[in-house]
């Protein structure tokens, strides 16, 4: 393997799955933006993609950082998407959310096969850095908006599986017990 290729396809990084520790570590602030980061950055975006997400975490692929990416597409009139723009988030802090709630179903990268409805604010600012170092503060809305409230909440140790009601997460148990054999450590 040489520069992320291997016999001429883009590898990706893994992913860590429910039950692996880093996903419930709060993320360590990004102090510098190196040609590691924005490797990192890149590596993540095409992991991303590569996932059919629309967003990735930094402990989603064991590195305990403050960031994240998304890509979310936009729904048309007509019913059709629009392809998203690829945001890089570094250091994100979310300044304020609508009082307006919102439910969509979500699932993760790190918990194949459950998805489940969420109930978020509709609109959140958020103060970030991109990867030149700019500082940038941005309001989201509707699906952008979970995306970003999603992928905040995996760099704090939150999965969205913690945003459901007690009788659901109950529920959900024999499933996320599977996910765990399946993926965890050996």
């Amino acid at each position: 393997m040489v520069s992320g290729i291997m016999w001429g396809r883009m590898t990706k990084l893994p992913l860590a799955y429910y039950g692996d520790p880093i996903l419930r570590k709060k993320g360590a602030r990004v102090e510098t933006i190196n040609d590691g980061i924005r490797q990192l950055a890149n590596d993540m975006i095409d992991t991303m993609k590569e996932s059919n997400g629309l967003g990735l975490a930094a402990p989603q692929v064991h590195h305990s950082l403050a960031m994240f990416v998304i890509c979310v597409p936009t729904q048309q009139p007509d019913e059709s998407w629009l392809p998203g723009k690829v945001r890089v988030f570094i250091n994100p802090k979310i300044v304020s959310y609508s009082d307006d709630l919102w439910g969509y179903v979500e699932g993760c990268l790190s918990i194949p096969t459950i998805y489940e409805d969420v109930l978020r604010p509709f609109k959140v600012t958020v103060t970030a850095t991109d990867l030149e170092g700019n500082e940038f503060t941005e309001e989201f809305e509707g699906l952008e908006a979970h995306a970003v409230m999603h992928e905040n909440d995996h760099i704090n140790g939150v999965l969205f599986i913690d945003r459901l009601s007690a009788k659901k997460r109950k529920e959900l148990e024999p499933r996320l017990r599977q996910i765990k054999k399946k993926f965890g450590p050996k």
